[in-house]
């Protein structure tokens, strides 16, 4: 599809609200969009430019909703060659060092997969911010020049 992919890692709903936050600002701003929540290895090789919204469970570990894409993405490997991607992470810091790991993970996936990284990754941390959708929709908001090209 043209436009911007969103990919929504949730295990309570809460990312992927923020995900549908994300697409109506982008319908707002006329950037045709589409949330993934069970995508496939083809919804990621027909996007032009890919955002992942992802929280993280267990020990650092992606959402269940999102592990077989991942781990598919993983084995697969299709070179994403340059194609852009923006990653917002949601957390909770009190838990260390697994902090955003499920965005951490797409993160190193993406490069290794020779992604565009448009920005940093965006860490959302549940302690400082009740609703997360207040800083990543401003931060894909700031970007998307960047990320449809």
């Amino acid at each position: 599809m043209r436009g911007i992919s969103i990919f929504a890692g949730s295990v309570y709903g809460n990312a992927q609200h923020v995900a549908e936050e994300v697409q109506a600002m982008l319908e707002a701003e006329a950037v045709e969009s589409e949330v993934f929540t069970d995508p496939t290895l083809d919804d990621f090789i027909n996007s032009e430019s890919i955002v992942v919204i992802t929280s993280t469970t267990g020990q650092g570990d992606i959402p269940p909703n999102l592990e077989l894409f991942y781990a598919e993405l993983s084995e697969q490997s299709p070179m994403m060659n340059g194609k852009r991607f923006l990653i917002a992470a949601l957390g909770d810091s009190s838990y260390g060092d697994t902090y955003c790991g499920g965005g951490r993970q797409f993160n190193e996936l993406l490069n290794k997969l020779q992604g565009k990284p448009v920005a940093d990754m965006l860490e959302v941390d549940a302690i400082e911010t009740l609703s997360p959708e207040d800083e990543v929709v401003p931060f894909i908001k700031k970007h998307i020049d960047a990320l449809v090209g």
